[in-house]
């Protein structure tokens, strides 16, 4: 999702919309997508071959994300005073800026945003991908959610929620028809698998997000399977490594990470290299630069494990071990979406997420519509070849 990557770094927004907590800077938002309510990752199909047409790939592209936080201020101020929907008025504005990753969201979304990048949403425990289509499919159903209860499975396409129809629509869009004010409120969803179509009620529930799992492979080797950076979710891979058993080769799965929290992929890059640079960007033109922390482990095999729904904070982290060669890239090419967004907070109270950057890998590649190649694309049976290459490699030179 869109989703809140954000770091610690604190930016300011303009002066006449500052009220209340300052926010902090934003690598583009796919969480809000990914772990949010429902939970939904916006991802065109894993074999795509070709950027779509509206994604920016010139990373030095000239910027507008004060100018346009400033027009969505006024438009939302304007409609305040008409009577009329600020929001709406704020999201017309960010629309008409030409910023393919620019959205608003309500004061409500924003803090469910953050909730889930702590670890916890209110939804029913679906990670869905849009393909070229438009069609809305579920990629993903949490252990025990409202969703997994009433039988819905992985591959599953979604038509409707509440009887408003979902296909092509924007992914924000469909994320704020799943999402409730509070757990125990009811949703409908129009589903189909193959020949069945079928209409199914869930009620929402407060849930953990559980984005890293561990677990062991014939072989010995650890497969650490990650589907966003939350809070918490870097130390959890760094922990992973260390309890590996010695020599043991890890298999870090990113296929649907749709990004999170960049503090935790770096965190997690801290894993698997001893310090160094994993990433550089740029925020109006002032160049900065993320280090991972020294001590990681740098002996043991690594392949990492991608497809068209790895975004933003995952694909930052699959570039940086890919150039540092510190790992295998195995699987199909990665969304490419590596704009770094700044949040400004709207008279209303909702929030405006604008791109004023982009970032780009250890050795200066651009992600940004153009996603990552990895050393190896297959497209069916991606996590078989990617076993039989991690058995392969040895200790890294």
């Amino acid at each position: 999702m869109s989703g809140l990557d954000r770091f610690a770094d604190r930016c300011s927004v303009p002066r006449r919309i500052r009220r209340g907590a300052t926010l902090t800077l934003v690598f583009a938002s796919v969480l809000a997508t990914g772990a949010a309510t429902g939970s939904w990752s916006e991802a065109a199909d894993d074999g795509r071959k070709t950027p779509p047409p509206s994604v920016r790939s010139n990373a030095s592209a000239p910027l507008r994300g004060a100018d346009t936080a400033e027009e969505a201020a006024d438009a939302a101020a304007d409609a305040m005073a008409d009577g009329k929907n600020a929001k709406k008025a704020a999201e017309e504005a960010v629309s008409r800026s030409g910023d393919r990753w620019g959205s608003v969201y309500s004061h409500g979304e924003y803090e469910e945003f953050e909730q889930a990048l702590g670890g916890a949403y209110t939804g029913v425990g679906l990670w869905a991908r849009r393909g070229a289509d438009g069609r809305i499919e579920v990629s993903r159903v949490q252990r025990n959610g409202p969703a997994d209860r009433a039988g819905i499975r992985e591959g599953d396409r979604l038509r409707s929620i509440d009887g408003e129809r979902v296909t092509g629509r924007p992914v924000t869009e469909v994320v704020a028809l799943l999402r409730g004010d509070r757990a125990g409120t009811p949703v409908r969803l129009g589903l189909t698998r193959s020949t069945r179509a079928w209409s199914e009620t869930l009620r929402r529930a407060r849930l953990s997000t559980d984005s890293v799992t561990v677990s062991r492979l014939p072989g010995g080797a650890t497969l650490i399977k990650v589907a966003a950076f939350t809070k918490g979710s870097g130390e959890a891979v760094r922990s992973a490594v260390r309890e590996a058993p010695d020599g043991a080769g890890i298999l870090l799965d990113l296929r649907g990470n749709s990004g999170g929290l960049v503090s935790e992929a770096v965190t997690a890059s801290s894993a698997l290299v001893d310090g160094g640079l994993v990433a550089t960007y740029d925020v109006r033109g002032v160049q900065k630069a993320l280090h991972a922390r020294r001590g990681g482990d740098t002996e043991r095999p690594v392949v990492a494990l991608v497809d068209g729904g790895t975004m933003s904070a995952a694909e930052l982290l699959t570039g940086a071990l890919q150039d540092r060669g510190r790992a295998v890239v195995v699987g199909s090419r990665t969304f490419g979406k590596g704009a770094v967004q700044m949040p400004s907070r709207l008279p209303d109270g909702s929030v405006a997420e604008l791109t004023v950057g982009h970032y780009r890998t250890p050795s200066g590649r651009a992600v940004d519509g153009r996603g990552i190649t990895p050393d190896l694309e297959v497209e069916d049976g991606a996590r078989a070849r990617a076993e039989t290459v991690l058995t392969g490699l040895g200790p890294p030179s």
